[in-house]
């Protein structure tokens, strides 16, 4: 049983042949082309000037609008850059959040001091995830690194959703790319998923296919990328369910718990099937099932709402993203039996040469003056 709230975008990007709406997306989609040709002809030739901050700048990104993980992504590479022994901080331009200030503090490694309404989801979920590690808003990047150079001493910065901030110098250029579905139709936004050409993929210094289960899943886009880029270096990884947290009870699972239980669940991000999809492969019987659009506010009855699905269906548990819980947390009222599934990056094989990757490319990085 599944509930029909989604967003038509998700499938609009992925069809291929022409319908009615293709008459008014296209030339859309002709318009926004032109505007970002004109915008990376204006940084190649030095008409837009891009700024150097005082660290090394490592940029997770992709192509396309959502959907191809890089919160956990950011992370995973976060922790290990401070196991390393690196200062590191997180910057990021707090898509969705309603912050008004330049620069925003979303937490300073100990305590986060913004709610998801005001910097976002990700961040926010990067700060609760990352202890340690301070995350930092802004629209203009280079000013939230400043301050996390001021404040922390940060000199290893991650951008995250970086790739098209073009404003900012960096070191090195990761590009997440979804192995099974990399480039929805084709199109650039709003008739297609894409932000910019496939063409600008030339930018990155390494792809990390995301959402392979399995060495030959992706080959088509390997086959394809190897043709187009050759030189540059493919590494495969996947989102894992790491545990299963019910905030209220202050407790967590192994994802072992879900096996054969009856569950209602939801999602409002870029690709809610992926969460129903992770879910059937836990084993879970999901008698119900609602997708929300991407940053979707939840509202009280519709929490509601599905506490009383859950009753009539006879679910043991309401189950939604990590993501969801953080914009839901102050309004499930005390929902004892609803939960959210933590999500891990992990590479399926050479994990061990990306991370080489990254630690070479620091010893050659030169010191801002």
């Amino acid at each position: 049983m599944t509930g029909i709230s989604r967003p038509v975008w998700s499938r609009i990007h992925q069809r291929r042949p022409l319908r009615s709406w293709s008459v008014f997306l296209a030339p859309l989609s002709a318009l926004y082309g032109r505007g970002i040709s004109f915008r990376l002809y204006a940084y190649g030739r030095g008409l837009f000037k891009q700024k150097s901050l005082p660290g090394f700048v490592v940029s997770i990104g992709n192509l396309t609008t959502g959907g191809t993980g890089k919160t956990p992504a950011v992370v995973m590479l976060a922790e290990w850059a401070s196991r390393k022994g690196f200062r590191v901080g997180i910057l990021s331009r707090g898509y969705g959040g309603q912050y008004r200030t330049k620069v925003l503090e979303v937490s300073d490694g100990i305590r986060i001091k913004a709610y998801p309404e005001e910097c976002g989801d990700e961040p926010y979920l990067m700060a609760k995830r990352l202890s340690g590690i301070p995350v930092v808003i802004s629209k203009k990047r280079y000013l939230a690194g400043l301050f996390a150079h001021k404040e922390f001493g940060c000199d290893f910065f991650i951008l995250d959703d970086g790739f098209q901030h073009l404003g900012l110098n960096r070191d090195l250029d990761l590009v997440l790319i979804d192995g099974s579905r990399p480039f929805g139709n084709g199109h650039v936004l709003p008739w297609g998923p894409l932000r910019e050409p496939i063409d600008q993929l030339c930018r990155a210094d390494a792809f990390i296919l995301t959402r392979v289960k399995r060495p030959g899943e992706a080959d088509k886009t390997v086959e394809f990328l190897k043709g187009r880029f050759s030189s540059t270096p493919i590494f495969f990884g996947d989102h894992l369910p790491e545990e299963i947290v019910f905030p209220y009870l202050e407790e967590s699972h192994n994802p072992g718990i879900l096996k054969g239980k009856r569950v209602v669940a939801f999602a409002g991000i870029a690709r809610p099937e992926n969460f129903r999809e992770t879910l059937i492969a836990l084993g879970t019987d999901t008698v119900f099932f609602k997708a929300f659009r991407d940053h979707y506010r939840f509202k009280q009855g519709e929490i509601d709402e599905l506490r009383h699905m859950k009753e009539r269906t006879g679910a043991e548990y309401i189950l939604t993203t990590e993501k969801d819980w953080a914009r839901i947390s102050r309004i499930a009222a005390q929902c004892h039996d609803m939960g959210y599934v933590r999500i891990k990056f992990g590479f399926l094989s050479e994990g061990e040469d990306f991370f080489k990757m990254i630690s070479s490319a620091f010893s050659d990085y030169v010191p801002f003056k």
